[in-house]
């Protein structure tokens, strides 16, 4: 996540099964496709129900159907009967769902800044809590300080194996270079 050489170069080797197994890899697999995204945006501005989904979007409705049953069957959003006979349901956005608010405000930040025509951004959001106008940005929970892709690096994270190399659908970090085999031997352990 840097261009420094110096900092990159074995973390880089070392995280060679990135593609093939991390987490954004895995996420945008679920929510990467347009219409998916969008969906979610509209229930991050209050949207639940299927007609007003389908208004707001101008998606055509086999596509929303099959999209909103995906983000059910995923545990993103519930269905929830609002009404009975005939049966109507609206879709709530689940915990795992509300943890996107970050990645949707990040595109909608990108898309501002990179997109917005002279007039500005159509849609701003309001910080209840102080009343402001929000500005999107990541912040380490440790210090406090904004976390950009300069002042990061990848490291192995706790699933990583050496059993799981490139081509097996996971890690592959090369001998030596600190990762655990999934039976726990390997560098700094002891078997």
């Amino acid at each position: 996540m840097t261009d420094d050489p110096s900092r990159s170069g074995s973390v880089e080797r070392d995280l060679a099964h990135r593609f093939d197994a991390e987490s954004v890899e895995r996420t945008l697999r679920l929510v990467g496709e347009r219409w998916t995204l969008l969906i979610l945006r509209e229930a991050f501005l209050g949207v639940r129900r299927y007609s007003r989904f389908q208004r707001n979007l101008s998606i055509p409705r086999p596509t929303l159907s099959a999209r909103l049953a995906t983000l059910v069957e995923t545990g993103l959003l519930t269905r929830v009967r609002y009404a009975s006979d005939p049966d109507r349901h609206e879709y709530v956005l689940t915990q795992a769902g509300r943890d996107l608010f970050p990645a949707v405000a990040t595109l909608m930040r990108w898309g501002d800044t990179h997109l917005a025509g002279p007039a500005g951004p159509p849609i701003v959001l309001r910080h209840l809590d102080c009343g402001h106008r929000a500005d999107v940005r990541l912040t380490c929970t440790a210090c406090g300080g904004e976390v950009a892709f300069h002042n990061v690096a990848p490291e192995p994270g706790p699933s990583w194996t050496r059993d799981t190399g490139p081509g097996s659908g996971g890690g592959g970090a090369a001998a030596g270079e600190g990762a655990s085999t999934a039976d726990g031997t390997g560098p700094g352990t002891s078997g």
